[in-house]
């Protein structure tokens, strides 16, 4: 097995299409590993040297179906930031409302055009890809500044979490518009944070590109939070690139692959209202992912 290979976990309960899915994927250049349920396949995830670039997994399995699956994986500091696919017959309504809310790259229904998932395949590795190359970007940057950590004064029930606003000025660079909470009442610095992750991202990408990647979830290691960042523009002539260029970011001590899918809705609901001028409340939006996250599925942990 090359190392140098994307490493891919195919799970189903159908061993004739755990095969034939294994078959096209090594003919297509990839490293491939496969389980027959859910539950395996977490086993071997917690046991694994290098964890896959993507996994994708049926729904309707014994034992730990898909969802649930998911929701272990998700549950995992490990492994809670590797992209996700489903790949199933099931279409019922409750269903397409799940595809939806996870996006045309996490979702694909039985029959596929082989096309078709390979090119989903390949653009979600491009973007972990991506999202560890900032990473590493983001240490280094903050490696070499002194980032004040101000004492948390948030209720200890609630996490630590920030959510914030930052536009890229042609003169200045990138500006804090809006923070919640405020940058005294965070347990960060979050002016500085900010502005650092906004040139990260666009050093990676380039400002011609920033929007096109929309959203990426981090780890930043330095300050031990994790980061999900979600870019968008709208038309400005007076800017350089002819475009208002900004992004929205949700920092916090834990931000899994599952909390960054229910965010990014959240963040496109806000991102709707500043490019047609609605007045939209901070607050409001940070106690709307504060609920997200207070949600979140608990850990399942394999017998």
């Amino acid at each position: 097995m090359s190392d140098s290979k994307p490493l891919l976990m195919v799970v189903d309960d159908n061993e004739d299409i755990l095969f034939n899915l294994k078959l096209i994927l090594e003919a297509s250049d990839y490293n491939i590993i496969t389980a027959i349920s859910g539950k395996t396949a977490l086993k071997m995830l917690l046991t694994l040297e290098k964890v896959p670039d993507i996994i994708i997994s049926d729904i309707m399995m014994p034992v730990m179906n898909g969802y649930e699956f998911f929701a272990a994986v998700s549950s995992n500091s490990k492994l809670s930031r590797i992209p996700f696919l489903f790949l199933t017959a099931k279409s019922t309504p409750e269903d397409i409302r799940l595809g939806k809310m996870l996006g045309v790259d996490d979702y694909i229904t039985k029959p596929f055009k082989k096309e078709d998932l390979l090119a989903s395949i390949s653009g979600k590795i491009a973007r972990y890809k991506k999202s560890n190359q900032i990473d590493e970007e983001i240490k280094q940057i903050f490696s070499s500044l002194n980032i004040e950590m101000h004492p948390s004064i948030i209720n200890k029930d609630q996490p630590s979490l920030c959510l914030l606003m930052v536009y890229w000025d042609d003169v200045a660079g990138p500006i804090l518009k809006q923070s919640y909470p405020s940058e005294e009442n965070c347990t960060l610095s979050i002016n500085t944070i900010g502005k650092q992750l906004f040139h990260a991202a666009t050093s990676i990408y380039g400002h011609d590109k920033i929007t096109k990647a929309q959203s990426i979830l981090l780890n930043i290691e330095n300050i031990d939070k994790k980061g999900y960042l979600f870019f968008d523009s709208f038309p400005d002539k007076n800017e350089r690139y002819g475009e208002k260029q900004y992004m929205l970011s949700v920092i916090a001590p834990i931000l899994t692959y599952f909390d960054s899918l229910k965010i990014r809705e959240l963040l496109k609901e806000v991102s709707e209202k500043i490019k047609t001028k609605q007045n939209w409340e901070i607050k409001e939006y940070w106690e709307k992912i504060l609920e997200l996250m207070s949600a979140r599925s608990p850990t399942l942990n394999p017998q």
